[in-house]
């Protein structure tokens, strides 16, 4: 048997000056799958050295935070946890006492508002009184460490950035995401010292499979569902990439994290040789994945991660 590749931790997370590997663990509960056999593929992950990894309240109703915390058990040192406050117009406190008794722990390292993604909603978190301070109360309480947003908005990440407020942020970054993810909050938030943990490098699976996103079925095509790379994957019929080619360009565009889907065993095979053999693209590689990247999308439902488009734009 194989070893899997070992992910050393490589760089720090922003000021946060937490090591941290490469690829981070996201969100892997499926209540299809029994709990046992989601906790083994996470050991697995973190066996081979990754020591980043995300959940959240949403994420199945609680299953993944469960699945997380038994996965951690005996292990929980060195492992930088993500967790996410899901309702942002309630208080913090009760969500994240819900969210410690699932995981079984008294402390997560990284607690964000999840999915901020109007500028209203942002607006109201960092204002006097609002949620960035109640998070802040939770890190005096002992019951996180840091503090950030994740957000599907270039504006509200901005304005994130000039608040001054995050720890980290955590945006889509990949083939398929939109310009200014990359191009300008990537470098800012460098330039500032905030952590930047980033997902959607498969697209939501659309990248790689014929899926609306997350394993569901195209609403429209001539055969059945289709998974988005599990275990048991058909062949997908439409244009896709590889999963080389999509670890390669996020890699490339460095963020600190890049969260995977790793919720099988041949997915993180595949996700881990990528990273280990990783090498920069050039500027036409990267041009070319993204026109690669618009064709496997095309008939593939909403991309919800992109912000609307403006009139006239």
């Amino acid at each position: 048997m194989t070893a899997l590749p070992r992910f050393q931790p490589r760089r720090s997370l922003g000021r946060t000056g937490v090591p941290v590997t490469r690829i981070g663990a996201g969100d892997l509960a499926d209540r299809s799958v029994p709990k046992e056999r989601c906790v083994a593929t996470l050991r697995r992950a973190l066996d081979a050295g990754v020591n980043v990894v995300d959940t959240a309240p949403m994420y199945e109703d609680g299953y993944s935070e469960e699945i997380v915390g038994e996965a951690l058990r005996g292990r929980r040192e060195g492992v930088f946890v993500v967790d996410k406050i899901d309702h942002l117009d309630r208080p913090v406190a009760p969500q994240l006492d819900e969210s410690l008794g699932r995981l079984g722990v008294r402390a997560v390292d990284l607690l964000v508002f999840h999915s901020v993604s109007e500028p209203a909603a942002w607006a109201r978190l960092a204002a006097p009184g609002g949620g960035m301070e109640e998070l802040a109360e939770e890190i005096r309480r002992g019951r996180a460490r840091f503090r950030g947003i994740s957000s599907h908005h270039p504006d509200v990440l901005a304005a994130a950035l000039d608040a001054v407020l995050c720890d980290v942020v955590m945006f889509p970054v990949g083939p398929y995401v939109h310009p200014r993810y990359v191009q300008e909050l990537l470098p800012r938030a460098r330039a500032l010292g905030v952590g930047t943990i980033c997902f959607k490098t498969f697209g939501a699976g659309k990248l790689l499979g014929d899926t609306e996103g997350y394993g569901r079925a195209l609403a429209e095509r001539p055969r059945g569902k289709l998974s988005s790379g599990g275990q048991d994957a058909a062949v997908p019929t439409l244009p896709r990439l590889p999963v080389e080619a999509c670890v390669r360009y996020t890699l490339t565009c460095d963020p600190d994290v890049a969260l995977l889907g790793l919720s099988f065993p041949n997915e993180q095979d595949a996700a881990f040789a990528a990273a280990a053999a990783f090498r920069p693209m050039d500027e036409a590689e990267l041009a070319e994945t993204r026109l690669r990247a618009a064709e496997a999308v095309q008939g593939k439902g909403a991309v919800w991660w992109n912000p609307p488009e403006r009139p006239g734009a």
